[in-house]
């Protein structure tokens, strides 16, 4: 039976071995692996937390204030809680530098989707119009995976740039003020539909409104951002439990992968790194591999075995990032009302901009406040701490950010590379240049935004939109691009998936999307890593 070797537990990855598997390949996967810390009182909502827990302010913020977002104009409306560190926790083997950017790297079982909001768009035709595939080579694809991991969505506006092909489960229910949104959205839509190309829909999103496949519905506890303690929200270990009930299945977690090895018939032969902890070096060898550990990660390694091969210091040109823009608006018909602090967290609502250009399609979600750390907006507020706690507590109720993506364009100035340091240690150098265009492309799209939120009768209060540094996305991809034929570029991928320096070598994440749209990109990870291990040769 054919081996295929997989480097990397998160979206892409797990997707890839399940699929393999059930080809009847045997698998293994290896893995740093960093583990999720399980969850206090299961049952408990947030409020209880707040009063149950011996510690609340170290659950909540960290006992050093690791989960504070501290003021800075560029700074996230968001930051991540103490329970979320172990997926940005990085090994002593992996050292970075950046330029222009800051990238966010996931060792973790589950990857960076272990942390992210479970927003699940299909590409359409034009977003796929760089790719070289039919447009619709993933909808098969898409399917499995909404099955998988079940996905909640309906008909509405947004089906116009995003296709409901598979099998969707309901909505999660509405909190009451996106609710409200919706219901103004209905009487202001032909306006806002035929004068700012705007539509307004149900998120599409990863977390269960009912049971599916074992795991059980939202339970309406409001603890969405600490981590979801039902599993209602989908994360990639869910897939690597499923896969690990194979029999033909091995899963080799406390491994830094460092390096590939080929032969002179241009076939890797094996991978190699360093375990975590005791940095001993390990090896794996295999007929197949693929390589899935998010875009910078595997083009990392990517370039470390080229050096260890050859001596030569490449490049990966093309690298990719959405840029974000935070929003903040408040909706005054909500003032006054009860806090639905025990609600789905995340985003119920995103939205649609229609360009000239279809595959500059602005894309967004709106997350209306609920039991989120409060502290971001307040020290955002013109006033003095006290003044600035009163006026919130008086809003809370109407508040809500709109966070706007726009596309990503491989372009050579944006690349990665290696710089060599200690031995035959290296570390990653990231380079991104920004977009001349971008900042017009930003202005465009704020403006329309603010005019339509004011349209379904909300407040843009000046001065507190936030234009995030890139990277702050983490929807990385473009470094080792797949294209129609070998004479697009070097260090390329064919439509399958498949090396075209190593032919044995797959890539199975987001470094072979050559464009990138403006929406969230995770769930196409998915789907084209199934489509990939699909297309393995038998």
């Amino acid at each position: 039976m054919t081996r295929v070797l997989v480097v990397g537990s998160g979206a892409s990855g797990v997707h890839f071995a399940l699929t393999a598997l059930e080809r009847g390949f045997d698998v293994t996967m290896v893995d740093t692996g960093f583990e999720r810390p399980a969850s206090p009182s299961p049952d408990a909502t947030v409020d209880d937390l707040k009063s149950t827990l011996p510690d609340p302010v170290g659950y909540f913020i960290g006992a050093g204030a690791e989960g504070v977002a501290y003021p800075s104009t560029k700074a996230s409306y968001y930051a991540h809680p103490p329970s979320k560190s172990y997926v940005f926790r990085i090994p002593g083997r992996f050292a970075s530098r950046s330029h222009n950017m800051e990238p966010l790297l996931s060792f973790a079982r589950g990857g960076l989707a272990e942390a992210w909001t479970a927003g699940s768009y299909e590409f359409n035709a034009d977003d796929l119009a760089s790719f070289p595939l039919a447009p619709d080579a993933l909808r098969g694809a898409y399917r499995e995976v909404a099955r998988r991991i079940g996905v909640g969505a309906q008909p509405d506006d947004l089906a116009q740039h995003i296709p409901l092909d598979a099998d969707y489960l309901p909505p999660l229910p509405l909190d009451p003020h996106s609710a409200w949104l919706l219901d103004r959205y209905g009487t202001e839509r032909s306006r806002l539909n035929t004068e700012l190309g705007f539509v307004l829909g149900r998120s599409r999103v990863a977390t269960l409104s009912q049971e599916h496949r074992g795991r059980h519905g939202c339970a309406q506890l409001g603890r969405c951002f600490w981590g979801c303690p039902v599993d209602a929200i989908y994360s990639p270990a869910v897939t690597l439990a499923d896969c690990r009930r194979h029999p033909r299945f091995r899963y080799c977690p406390g491994v830094v992968v460092s390096h590939f090895e080929s032969g002179a018939d241009g076939l890797v032969t094996r991978v190699a790194g360093h375990q975590v902890p005791g940095d001993e070096r390990v090896e794996f060898e295999a007929e197949l591999f693929a390589l899935a550990a998010g875009a910078l990660a595997t083009s990392k390694i990517f370039l470390d075995s080229l050096y260890r091969a050859t001596g030569r210091i490449e490049r990966l040109d093309g690298l990719m990032d959405n840029r974000q823009i935070h929003l903040p608006f408040l909706t005054p018909s909500m003032i006054g009302r009860p806090a639905a602090t025990a609600a789905y967290q995340y985003h119920h609502l995103a939205f649609g901009l229609t360009m000239s250009n279809a595959a500059e399609y602005v894309h967004g979600q709106i997350t209306t406040l609920k039991a989120a750390a409060i502290h971001p907006i307040v020290q955002s507020l013109p006033l003095d701490t006290r003044g600035a706690l009163a006026a919130f507590r008086a809003v809370r109720t109407g508040l809500a950010i709109a966070n706007i993506n726009l596309h990503d364009t491989r372009r050579s100035d944006c690349y990665l590379s290696i710089r060599p340091t200690i031995g035959d240690s290296t570390e990653l150098v990231v380079e991104y240049r920004d977009d001349p265009t971008e900042a017009a492309a930003i202005t465009t799209a704020v403006g329309r935004v603010k005019r339509a939120l004011r349209r379904l009768g909300s407040l843009v209060p000046p001065g507190m939109t936030r234009v995030l540094p890139k990277g702050a996305s983490v929807h990385y991809a473009g470094t080792l691009p797949m294209s129609a034929s070998a004479g697009s570029g070097r260090f390329t991928c064919t439509p399958e998936g498949r090396s075209r320096d190593f032919a044995n070598l797959y890539i199975a994440d987001g470094a072979t999307f050559p464009f990138l749209p403006a929406k969230n990109l995770t769930f196409t990870l998915m789907a084209n890593a199934h489509r990939v291990a699909e297309g393995l040769p038998a």
